[in-house]
């Protein structure tokens, strides 16, 4: 094809490389390119089951049962069962209390 070129030769590399460095020190005082930072993604705040039964350190099936039983909240979303962190952490500082009352 036409726009396909011969691969550059060491000489040829050397050569680029020293234009380049060259063109590099004439500018000195440019400020190099901004690299895009990367964002944290925000935690999420509806979590799978199996992501607030490792918040609370039990088994996915425990977690389920805590469900079933009423001791935490979810929502169905579509065939998908969440738990808001929020009812997670209130679980976690009810159990909390409760303990400590006793």
């Amino acid at each position: 094809m036409a726009w396909e070129r011969q691969p550059l030769r060491a000489a040829e590399i050397h050569a680029l490389l020293g234009r380049l460095a060259e063109l590099i020190a004439e500018r000195p005082d440019e400020e190099p390119p901004q690299v895009p930072t990367r964002r944290a993604m925000p935690e999420p705040k509806l979590l799978k089951v199996e992501e607030a039964a490792k918040r609370l350190g039990i088994s996915r099936t425990r977690m389920y049962a805590l469900i079933g039983d009423g001791e935490v909240e979810s929502v169905q979303i579509g065939r998908l069962r969440r738990v808001h962190v929020d009812h997670v952490d209130a679980y976690a500082a009810r159990l909390v209390r409760s303990q400590n009352a006793a």
